[in-house]
């Protein structure tokens, strides 16, 4: 058990993976606490997010993070986000003749965007602004963010995110700090002309201006660290941003040597401009990318609800309980992050977290650096029921799908294996106190040197014995509901008893 908090900087690398990367942000901003009453949660925010302070002093929190993307991806966000944003500076304009001016109109933000400027400006929203409410008028002075964060949670279905996102940045709702964003100006994200494609093309980009501002922003980030454990870094694996990638976890690998590089591969269902050719170029990417990628990472794996990572894929991963577009980026995304909010949180627990090394050495063993990942949204577990009782439910079809473009093989052969559950928190998995508890009664309740004191002349002295006994009472005790793996003191179990 350790509540050190071992830090991690995130990397994304390409379109696809700030959707996946936004949804992931996007959870993490909605299980933070900001109640100093409130008990600490089981997830330290701390080891992904920094504390930070604005110019005009305000504390702010903001994600470790890198994200790079192409030019024309950001829409209505800003480079270098709005936290720590000084003003225009004109004290440099000492023209005195006539100016025009000519500017461009900004997108337009979608009513999403624009409920969380209203909040970021301390302004109330009136239930004018929400489509339908039941509830009574409030003044400015007696609602609270908290009340108008529940509003925005009522509301939710009406901002029909699914029609309006175009990009990542439409539904992001974290603000970003101005180290965070690196736009690649060499290639464009929409259009015909000047496109990543290819994954020669990303391996050439880490040089020069490009390679200059990645390490720029990897030396800020590293050096407010004090105990930094690793990276995890979501790439696109379809297009040149496999190359990127490629030569980025080089990078990593070779400027942090001894940390974790915990690397994600991730690919959309479908694109838009499917083409034979473009296809072609799409598996050689990912072919490419993954092999170089696993050989420069302590472990990599691929994430997907493709069918398969092949030009002609099956059909794509269907869950029992829930219903997703796999054509749309929107969703099919948001299920990914939701399988990266469970696989990463073995190393970003508060208590009794495993670092990222240990998960990649138990992972990948001999070698075997690609891993694949299976999950099951939601779990089909019932509230006060364990673990081999839900599995047993399931005779020869597991409940879990592939979420790596593969099947799971039929002789069950498995190097290693992780299995993490969330959202069961106070449920024992398999009851394992009761039978402690009545095998310490049951050998605690005579006195063995006079039952059976020829059971002592061939072992342990009775002081052995005793502390045997102890060890066992403490074990017991570490499976109660309460006590969540914690060796609590003599005088708090004799309260207990």
């Amino acid at each position: 058990m350790s509540s050190l908090c071992r830090e991690v900087i995130t990397l994304q690398l390409g379109h696809y993976s700030n959707f996946a990367g936004t949804h992931w942000w996007n959870l993490q901003d909605a299980s933070l606490s900001y109640d100093p009453e409130s008990p600490p949660g089981e997830i330290q925010s701390d080891v992904v997010f920094r504390e930070g302070q604005t110019l005009g002093g305000h504390v702010t929190y903001t994600p470790r993070l890198i994200a790079m993307d192409l030019k024309g991806s950001l829409r209505t966000l800003r480079q270098e986000g709005s936290l720590y944003d000084a003003g225009k500076d004109t004290s440099a304009v000492t023209w005195d003749g006539s100016i025009t001016m000519h500017e461009e109109s900004p997108p337009a933000k979608n009513s999403f965007l624009e409920d969380l400027d209203k909040l970021d400006k301390g302004e109330i929203l009136a239930e004018a602004d929400f489509p339908s409410s039941s509830q009574p008028q409030c003044s400015a002075g007696s609602l609270s963010v908290d009340t108008v964060n529940s509003h925005l949670a009522r509301v939710h279905k009406s901002y029909r995110l699914e029609c309006s996102v175009k990009v990542w940045s439409d539904f992001l709702r974290i603000h970003l700090h101005p180290r965070t964003i690196s736009v690649i100006h060499q290639y464009n994200h929409d259009g015909e002309a000047h496109r990543l494609e290819a994954f020669g093309q990303g391996e050439s980009l880490l040089q020069g201006s490009v390679l200059e501002e990645l390490e720029d922003r990897l030396h800020f980030f590293v050096e407010e660290c004090d105990y930094l454990q690793g990276f995890q870094v979501l790439c696109d694996l379809a297009d040149g941003f496999a190359g990127l990638g490629s030569k980025v976890t080089e990078l990593l690998h070779d400027s942090y040597g001894g940390r974790g590089i915990l690397t994600w591969g991730l690919l959309p269902v479908s694109h838009p401009d499917s083409t034979p050719v473009k296809d072609l170029y799409r598996l050689l990417n990912c072919t490419l990318g993954m092999v170089h990628m696993a050989s420069h990472s302590s472990l990599f794996c691929p994430l997907t609800l493709r069918g398969g990572l092949g030009r002609r894929p099956s059909s794509p991963t269907t869950f029992t309980h829930l219903s997703y577009d796999p054509s749309l980026w929107y969703h099919s995304s948001s299920v990914l992050a939701l399988a990266l909010d469970t696989l990463t949180a073995p190393y970003r627990l508060r208590n009794n977290s495993v670092p990222m090394w240990q998960l990649a050495d138990d992972l990948t063993v001999s070698g075997r650096k690609v891993v694949a990942a299976y999950g099951a949204v939601p779990f089909p577990m019932m509230h006060g029921s364990s673990l081999p009782d839900a599995l047993s439910t399931y005779a020869d079809v597991l409940p879990w799908r592939p979420l790596s473009g593969c099947v799971e093989a039929g002789d069950g052969r498995c190097y290693g294996q992780w299995a993490t559950l969330k959202g069961f928190e106070g449920q024992k998995l398999i009851r394992l106190d009761p039978w402690l508890s009545e095998l310490h009664r049951g050998a605690s309740a005579f006195d063995i040197r006079r039952v059976a004191p020829s059971f002592l002349s061939q072992g342990p002295e009775v002081s052995d014995y005793q502390e045997a006994l102890e060890q066992l009472r403490l074990l017991a005790r570490c499976y109660r509901d309460d006590s969540r793996g914690v060796m609590r003191s003599s005088s708090e179990e004799e309260d207990d008893d």
